[in-house]
Parts: C-alpha cells; structure tokens; sequence
C-alpha cells in the first residue's frame, strides 16, 4: 500500500472523530442560543426577580456561545495513543459527548501535558503523538511522532515527518502564530510553571518565547480563572506594532480578559510611538531622571504672580516673592505631593496675610474664619491662587524641561554636562508632537510624585440591587455572574493586576521597569526576553536592581529556551555571525532546519537603492507566500515606505526596533550599516537579521557590514 493512500485512510480516520467533534459542538451552540432565548422569556413574568433570573440566564448563555464560536477554527489539532486507558484527542476547549464522555481535551487541561511534553527518551506513556491539521471542518493532514516503538501494535500506522518541522514551513500571516499544537518540552515547562512567584524565560532569536508567554497566560486563566481573571493579566510589550502583533493568540485560545499594552501606552492618555536616539534613551530610563523630575516637581510654576498685593479694608496686604517661596517650600518638603499638600499651601497664604492683618491692626478685623471666608469670596484671590498653585498634570511639568535654563538647574548635580546637553531639545516637541517611548515612563513618574487631587468618593453600584428597599437576587447563579461584573469593571488606571507578562524584557528602561512595577504590587510574573538582543546602552548595574525592585523578593522560577525554530539555519547562521563580533561567548539557540536557501547580499549605488528594494521585495511577493517584513534604520522609516508604497498588504514596513518580537516569512533589511553603528546598533541588527522564516536579503551602499 503506498504511503499517500496511508495517509488518506488516516486522514478520512480523524475526519470520522472530527466530524463527531463539530456536530456535538453544533449541538452545544445550539443549547447555548436556546438557553439565551428562554432568558429573555422570562422578562415577560413581570417580577424583579424574573427580570434578574434572566439577566444572568442571557450572560451565561451569551458567554457560552461566544466561546463555542471563537474555538470553531482548529478545534481538533492532536491525538494522542497511550499505552494505557483511552485515546485522547487535544484541542482549544474541552467538549464532551452527551453522556459525559471526553471528545476533546482541552490543552490546558492536565490530561494534555503529554502531548508537549512527551519525547522518545521520555515517552511519558504515549505511544503515538499525532498533529492534526485542518481548515474549518475539514482534515488536511496529518504528522506523527512514535514515541514508544516497542509498545506499538502491528497495526498501528505512523506518517508524515514529525509535526513542528511541518508547521514551521507554513506562512506566518499577518498575526502571530499560536504554537499551541506545537509547544515542545521546553516551552512546555515554561508555561506550566508554578503560578506564585516569577517565571524567568530567556531565549535566542527563534525560540518562542513570545508564544510561551502568551500561551502561559491562556494557561493561567484556565487553571485559576476566579483569581487571573478578577484580578487581571496585563501583558506589555516593545512596541503598538508588536502588541497589534500579538493580539489575535489570546483571543484565539479562548482567553479575552487579559489587557494588551505597549511601553508607549501603558499610561492612560497616551499612545507614544516616537522613538529616542539611543544616547537620549539611555538618560531618561536612568534612575537618576527620578531625581531630576522631583526637581522639577517642586519648582515654582512659569509666570506665577511674582508677588500678592489685596487691600482689605482700607489696608494693603503684601506678599514678595520671597515670602511666596518660602510659603511654597514650607508646604512641599522632600517627598511631599504637590497635588496633595496644594490645600496645606493654600493655608499657609491665608496664614501669612492673617498675620499681616493683625500686625497692621487692621480696623474691624473679625474672627480668622471669617477673615478667611471674605478673601475666600474675592476673585482675584481665587484667580492668584489658581495661577500660584495651580493643579498640576505630569505633561505640564514635563513641558518645563524644554526650558534649557530649568533642564540644567534640574539636572545639575545629577547628570553630567555631556549629558544635559544631549537631553536639551528632545522635550521640545511634546506640545506638536506628543511624548516619545521613554517620556511615558517619566510621565508615570511625575504622577506619583505629585499625586492627584483628592476626589469625592463615588458611590459604587450595588450588583445586587433590584429597587429600593429590594437586595435579593434570585439564584446563586446570579450572584456569582454579579459578583464577576463588578470585579472587572476596574478603573482606567488600574493598578493590582494579580499577574503581568513582560515580553522583549531585556528593553525596558530602569524608569520602565518602575512604571510597570507599580501595576503590579501584588502580582506574580513571566518575564521573557534575550539578553543578546537588549537595544539598552546605559548602565547593566542599574537596570538589574531596577527589574529586581519591580519583581520584589518573589521566588524565581528559570527556563532557558534552546532551539530556533524560527530561522533555517542559513539565515541564523548570518545573524549569529553578526552577534558574535562583540559576544564571541554567548550561548546560541540551534536552529533545527535547512531550506537550502542561502541569505542573499545585494549592493548598489544610493541612487539605484530605492528601485532595487522595491524589486527585491516584489521578488520576494513571488517567493513566499506569507508577510514580507522591509526593515531599516530608524531614522528611514518614512524613506524606505515610499519605496515599497502600493505593494500589496502583507508588505510590512518597520524600523529595527518596531521588528523585535516580529517574524516574517521574508525579509529585505535595508541598509545593515547604518543600524550597526555602535555596540547597541549591532546587537539590534542581530535581531533585524533573525525576523525570517524562510528568506533573507540584506541590500544597501556598503559592501563591508558583515
């Protein structure tokens, strides 16, 4: 019997399961619509307990049906035939038959370890582990790998050339790729990691450390929903056009409750896209900004009233400039909350001008309360107040760092000269065009050292209430879909996430991880990231005690990923050449595949170059049948996009630093050189140069990068 008409008797074998699979989920879903409809019936009782009866009644029903429809595509993905008990077939979502019986496993769910973790020196008793591919419904085909041969029954089949190898040669589309029919033993430890604590992921070029991350996620709300979902996961990453990336394998693993951010936005109000230079970078993730900004915090406002003139019954009432600043230095010591101590300020004049009063013997001067009641009534008092201390937002005094006088007065003593005046300009366009990457962090620290004015506590709604006078809900059912209602409603800053994922780790600023960390004061960890791969020029020292503060005592948990399956091994041995000339003992991923496709070089004159990389990348159209990724420096971004405008949409263009975490099919790097300009820029071409699965041309003037 030949091997394709093997493959099609056991194609037509899974079909036959997978059919099961689809009409019991058509069974559940229609349940699921039924129980909704049977809800809103019982609004027409007329109670107020049937009313509430069939809110929760629809919330379930609607979140049940949500979830049968999000797992339609790829439900059924593994099997597994173990030498004892039944077969298990692994899936997105757990479905049973209708007496009970398991027709999928969710992979998640104990039961499917195995199928990730189980090798041929370990089989874990599996016997065969079978890939199931599919589209929609329909079985497309099938890997397998024996992992037990001398415990296989002679008519056991076994086809196909192993299950990762195949998936990897599949187009990577415009979003991520979930992996989760193909997490290996390594990523599997990693995502099954103890919930408590910190689960530490490092990893080369390749290895899949992104998918482990977001899969522990999706691992985490299935294993403890009541504890990750009312608390939250707040997953941060590099960059928008990585978050945007990522954002459809949560989703698509059945998980919707946790909350996407990038570094850039992490702040409610802002969405920074701008980028620092290094140099610029490095000084405002530097701890010492914290100091400069304290500064800055505590200065006198730009063109507050230098003085306060009132006459007040026939008397004149003064305060100079001294006086005002003594006034505003006595209620904003050190640590002080200028938002905070703004009433203590605001007393202290009322203070000084009651003095002043009695001193002048002013006629008919009445009791200090009503002394304070009277200025209290005038329009220009309240007017000076508001301009000698108004309340302040962390952007307005942000803004004051663009004055070179104040940026030195702030900063000296605390930065260099070299590095003042590497900093004087880079404030200059928050009015035009908003905050850069590094400046949100600022802004997050500004805040916490003004604190926000106190505000009247809102009265939260009552889940339970049904009318005045009535607190019952009808069943316990109720209770519980109320009780997750208001467990998520969480305001715009939210603050105690119960577990954060930090992905491209080894990018985050000192002051970025001070940011993060005080999202989650309670939380557990995954911190992921590539050490070889850092764009973070300033001092190692300080950022390790940066992260460790932000993770706390908390026990760590450490897993290193070994394997590129990511790159063919030519296109990584390109990008591992470039690395190792300023890291020549760094431990490097083994990539585990050939293409026998070479990484091409292509040189050409700066006139020819916008031409040649829209043929390059129009080639590479014809060549592959996924995303192209056009790479380049910074400061081209722009450039290279007109070049390749009009291409089709799987043409994606991005700096060096928007491609980290990024993989494409093919890649046209632009001009390596003028990334690799210094030690930073080096290992930033190290990771331009790793974003290909399957195709690598670099193209540029200067024939001398490599």
């Amino acid at each position: 019997m030949s091997d394709a008409t093997v493959l099609q008797q056991e194609i037509a074998v899974e079909q036959e399961h997978v059919d099961r699979v689809y009409a019991r989920l058509g069974e559940l879903r229609r349940d699921a619509s039924r129980a909704e409809k049977e809800g809103y019936r019982l609004a027409g009782v007329g109670t107020f307990g049937a009313l509430v009866e069939r809110d929760a009644m629809v919330f379930h029903a609607a979140r049940r049906r949500h979830a049968l429809d999000t797992e339609y595509e790829g439900l059924v993905f593994g099997r597994l035939d173990l030498l004892a008990g039944p077969t298990h077939y692994v899936g997105r979502m757990g479905i049973r038959d209708g007496d009970s019986k398991p027709l999928v496993v969710d992979w998640r769910a104990p039961a499917a370890a195995a199928f990730y973790r189980a090798t041929a020196a370990e089989p874990l008793g599996v016997v065969r582990r079978r890939m199931i591919q599919s589209t929609g419904e329909r079985v497309t085909g099938i890997e397998d790998d024996l992992l037990d041969p001398d415990a296989a029954p002679d008519d056991m089949r076994v086809v196909g050339d192993g299950a990762l190898l195949a998936s990897l040669a599949k187009a990577t589309g415009r979003g991520m790729r979930d992996i989760v029919a193909t997490i290996q033993r390594e990523q599997d430890e990693a995502i099954r990691s103890p919930a408590s604590g910190v689960t530490i992921v490092t990893g080369g070029p390749g290895t899949g450390k992104t998918a482990v991350a977001l899969h522990r996620a999706a691992y985490l709300l299935y294993s403890d929903r009541s504890r990750f979902a009312g608390g939250g996961i707040l997953v941060v990453g590099p960059s928008g056009v990585f978050v945007e990336y990522i954002a459809t394998v949560l989703p698509s693993l059945g998980e919707e409750t946790a909350t996407l951010r990038s570094l850039g936005t992490l702040v409610p109000g802002y969405d920074a896209t701008r980028v620092d230079s290094g140099e610029v970078a490095a000084i405002k993730g530097s701890l010492r900004m914290r100091r400069v900004l304290e500064r800055a915090s505590h200065d006198a406002v730009p063109g507050a009233p230098a003085e306060l003139r009132l006459l007040y019954r026939g008397t004149l009432l003064r305060l100079d400039a001294a006086a005002l600043d003594k006034i505003r230095r006595q209620a904003l010591p050190r640590g002080a909350r200028r938002n905070e101590v703004r009433g203590h300020g605001f007393d202290r004049i009322f203070d000084a001008l009651w003095a002043q009063a009695r001193e002048h013997q002013v006629r008919g001067l009445p009791e200090k309360r009503e002394f304070e009641a009277e200025l209290a009534d005038r329009t220009d008092f309240r007017d000076f107040l508001r301009a000698w201390w108004p309340r302040f937002t962390p952007m307005r005094v942000l803004r004051w760092m663009a004055d070179p006088g104040r940026l030195r007065a702030y900063a000296n003593g605390v930065l260099s000269r070299d590095e003042i005046a590497t900093l004087q300009g880079s404030f200059d366009a928050l009015d035009t065009e908003g905050p850069t990457i590094a400046d949100v962090a600022l802004l997050d620290e500004l805040d916490e050292l003004m604190g926000r004015p106190r505000k009247p506590a809102k009265k939260s709604k009552n889940p339970f209430h049904v009318r005045d006078g009535v607190q019952e809900v009808s069943t316990f059912a109720d209770r519980q879909a109320a009780a997750r209602a208001q467990q998520v409603q969480r305001e715009e800053d939210y603050r105690d996430y119960a577990h954060i994922v930090v992905d491209e780790s080894q990018d985050v600023s000192p002051m970025q991880w001070r940011m993060i960390g005080r999202r989650g004061s309670y939380a557990s960890w995954t911190v992921v990231g590539d050490p070889a791969q850092t764009a973070w020029s300033g001092d190692p020292g300080e950022l390790d005690r940066a992260r460790d503060r932000a993770l706390g005592s908390r026990k760590r948990n450490s897993y290193a990923l070994t394997t590129n399956y990511r790159n063919s091994s030519e296109i990584f041995a390109v990008a591992a050449s470039v690395i190792r000339k300023i890291m020549p003992d760094l431990p490097l991923p083994s990539a585990v595949r050939s293409t026998g496709v070479d990484p091409a070089d292509v040189v050409t004159s700066a006139s020819a170059l916008p031409e040649t990389v829209r043929e390059l990348t129009e080639k590479q159209l014809t060549e592959v049948d996924g995303t192209i990724g056009v790479i380049m420096a910074v400061p081209r971004r722009d450039e290279v996009a007109g070049w390749v405008a009009g291409l089709p949409e799987r043409v994606q263009v991005v700096t060096a630093l928007e491609a980290k975490g990024m993989e494409y099919d093919a890649v046209v790097l632009v001009e390596p050189a003028q990334i690799a300009v210094d030690q930073s820029g080096v290992r930033t071409l190290y990771v331009a140069l790793s974003r290909a699965t399957q195709r690598l041309t670099t193209v540029g003037t200067n024939p001398g990068w490599l």
